[in-house]
C-alpha cells in the first residue's frame, strides 16, 4: 500500500513540476540560441494553424452534409404532405390498400419526429464549425502578428549585434594605439635604433672636422701660391709699348738707351 501511494506521489510530482521544468529548458535553449528557438515556436504555430485548418475543411463538408440532410428530409415531408391527399382520395376510391397507408403514414411521422435531430445535428456541426473557424483565425492573427513580432526582433538584435561588433572595433583600435604609444616611449628596439642613428651621426660628425683639418693646409698652400703668381705675373695691360717689345726681343731696358746715343 505504501509502495503504491509512493508511486502516486511521484506521478503527482511530475505532473505539477514538469510543465515548470520543460519551460526553464526551453528558455535555456531559446537563450543559446534565440533564432533556432524563434522557428521552432513559429513552426509550432504554424503546425497547429495547419492541424486546426484541416480540422475545420472536415468541420464544413460536416455541416455540409448535414444541411443537406435536413433539406431533403424537409423535401421528403413537404412532398408527403402534399401526397397525403390524394391518397386518402384513392383509399376512399378503393385504388389503394390500408396497409400502403398505414406505411406511407408511419414513414412521414417518422421523418417527422427524425426531423428534430436532423436540425439539432445542423446546429452542433454549425457550432462545431463556427468555434474552429474562430479558432483558424485567431490563430492565423498570431502567426501574423508573431512573423512581425519576430522580424523586429531580429532587426534589433542584428542592431545589437552590429553595435556590439562596433565597440569592440573600437577597444581594439584603443588597445591598439594605447599599444603603439607604450611602444614609441619604451620600446628597447626603437631606442637602439634611435642610438644608433645618433651614433652614426655623430661618426659623420667627427669624420667632418678631420676631413676639415686636413683640407686647411692645402687651401692654405693654394692661397699661397695664388699670392705668388699674382706678384710674378704682372698684368699686361700696365706694359708700355716699348717694355713690351724690349721683353719679346729680349732686350733688357738700358740697352735702348745705348743705341740712341750712338745715332
Amino acid at each position: 500500500m505504501s509502495n503504491s501511494n509512493g508511486w502516486g506521489l511521484t506521478a503527482r510530482l511530475i505532473s505539477k513540476h514538469f510543465g515548470v521544468l520543460g519551460d526553464r529548458v526551453s528558455e535555456a535553449i531559446a537563450n543559446f540560441d534565440p533564432e533556432t528557438a524563434t522557428e521552432a515556436d513559429r513552426d509550432r504555430l504554424a503546425d497547429s494553424l495547419r492541424s486546426a485548418a484541416q480540422k475545420l475543411a472536415a468541420a464544413r463538408a460536416s455541416f455540409d452534409k448535414e444541411q443537406a440532410d435536413v433539406t431533403r428530409l424537409q423535401s421528403l415531408i413537404a412532398t408527403d404532405e402534399l401526397a397525403a391527399g390524394t391518397l386518402a382520395e384513392r383509399l376512399a376510391a378503393g385504388k389503394i390498400s390500408e396497409s400502403t397507408i398505414t406505411l406511407f403514414c408511419d414513414e412521414l411521422e417518422a421523418n417527422k419526429a427524425r426531423m428534430p435531430v436532423e436540425l439539432q445535428e445542423e446546429a452542433d456541426a454549425r457550432q462545431y464549425m463556427d468555434e474552429l473557424q474562430t479558432i483558424v483565425e485567431a490563430l492565423s492573427k498570431q502567426l501574423s502578428e508573431f512573423d512581425a513580432a519576430a522580424k523586429k526582433a531580429m532587426q534589433a538584435l542584428t542592431t545589437a549585434k552590429a553595435q556590439q561588433d562596433l565597440q569592440r572595433l573600437r577597444a581594439e583600435r584603443q588597445s591598439q594605439l594605447a599599444g603603439l604609444s607604450t611602444m614609441r616611449g619604451s620600446s628597447s628596439a626603437l631606442n637602439a635604433l634611435t642610438r644608433r642613428a645618433q651614433n652614426i651621426a655623430n661618426d659623420a660628425a667627427g669624420m667632418k672636422i678631420v676631413t676639415d683639418i686636413g683640407q686647411r693646409p692645402l687651401d692654405q698652400a693654394a692661397e699661397i701660391d695664388a699670392i705668388r703668381k699674382s706678384v710674378s705675373q704682372p698684368a699686361q695691360g700696365a706694359e708700355s709699348a716699348l717694355a713690351r717689345l724690349q721683353r719679346l726681343s729680349g732686350q733688357s731696358a738700358a740697352e735702348p738707351v745705348a743705341l740712341l746715343g750712338k745715332s
